[in-house]
């Protein structure tokens, strides 16, 4: 079950998942998530500007020197 943080996130025009989710959890990562969150809008590779999207709620791990953590490549950029 996706646990919503209670926040949303207007989407600024040629933004995508990745976008949003480095700029929001520090981590492009995240996107999955968002998209998990987001299921209306999976379809959409580039947003237009204007839609509104629920920010899950995620525990970003941090490492030692406080940043957050990206040595994980998203799958599809395999």
């Amino acid at each position: 079950m996706i646990e919503y943080s209670g926040y949303e996130y207007k989407c600024s025009a040629n933004e995508s998942f990745d976008d949003i989710a480095l700029q929001i959890y520090g981590d492009e990562n995240y996107a999955a998530d968002l998209m998990n969150a987001n299921p209306e809008y999976c379809g959409i590779p580039v947003f237009s500007g204007g839609e509104t999207l629920l920010l899950p709620s995620i525990d970003v791990p941090i490492d030692d020197d406080d940043e957050p953590m990206t040595d994980i490549v998203a799958p599809w950029k395999l």
